[in-house]
């Protein structure tokens, strides 16, 4: 009896040492990696602000006539037109003349003729424009509602041309729409004739586009900046930089 208490009390005690041992391998874990992301956001922080100072030679000269058009995707909770105007102030400052300023819930849209009174020299832009040099920035806004209503009226067109098939043909097997149908389709809409985006920047706690049109970002390189309200001019230099110093190979 006392050989099995023992035993019994040796297994509680090794029981006991082992949690202990994997709480404290848990918490010094948890501990190291909240130090690795706090010394990579110091770092990244400091490179920011060396960069906005110019100080590091390799970003001063950004070939800007690469991003003919550029997309900023931000969280709707997250949309202030004070940090919005900021943002193409400097966009403006770095030589960028196209942009598309989109979140899901159209707040940027409806705050466009704010947007476009406080920010002096810039154009609204219209479907047929076409992207040359021009001395005012043009500015699209976009919402999640523009890319389903384009879907659905691309939808529309490709039921009618359907309708008009099979009346003119004695075929009423399944039909089958393909990739370049939907595209062309697309097109015909409103809401479908936007440039695509060379670079699309997001500004939120999310790391995806937020429901931008999927369509419009086929070839788009897509970079996550962090929230708006922590926004810095060299990080926005970075980015762009990263962007003119990738090269695109484009498939068949």
């Amino acid at each position: 009896m006392d050989f099995a208490k023992l035993k019994r009390r040796l297994y509680y005690w090794i029981h006991q040492i082992v949690n202990i041992l994997l709480r404290l391998t848990w918490h010094l874990l948890h501990v190291t990696i909240h130090l690795c992301y706090f010394a990579i956001n110091i770092a990244n922080a400091l490179e920011s602000h060396l960069i906005s100072k110019g100080l590091l030679r390799r970003y001063k000269s950004l070939h800007i006539s690469k991003l003919q058009y550029l997309a900023i995707v931000i969280e709707s909770e997250d949309c202030r037109t004070s940090n919005v105007i900021e943002l193409l102030q400097w966009l403006a400052d770095l030589g960028v003349k196209h942009v598309c300023l989109y979140d899901m819930e159209g707040i940027l849209k409806k705050s466009k003729d704010f947007i476009l009174e406080k920010f002096d020299g810039a154009t609204l832009f219209q479907e047929n424009d076409v992207l040359l040099d021009q001395p005012l920035m043009t500015l699209e806004f976009a919402s999640f509602s523009d890319g389903k209503e384009a879907v659905a009226k691309a939808a529309n067109v490709l039921f009618m041309k359907y309708l008009k098939s099979g009346s003119t043909s004695s075929y009423q097997g399944e039909q089958i729409f393909t990739e370049s149908q939907m595209g062309e389709a697309l097109k015909t809409v409103v809401g479908g004739n936007g440039p695509e985006p060379d670079l699309l920047l997001v500004y939120g706690p999310a790391r995806c586009h937020l429901g931008f049109p999927a369509w419009r970002i086929r070839y788009t390189e897509i970079q996550h900046m962090g929230p708006l309200k922590s926004m810095k001019y060299g990080s926005l230099i970075k980015a762009i930089y990263k962007f003119t110093m990738v090269q695109q190979n484009y498939g068949k």
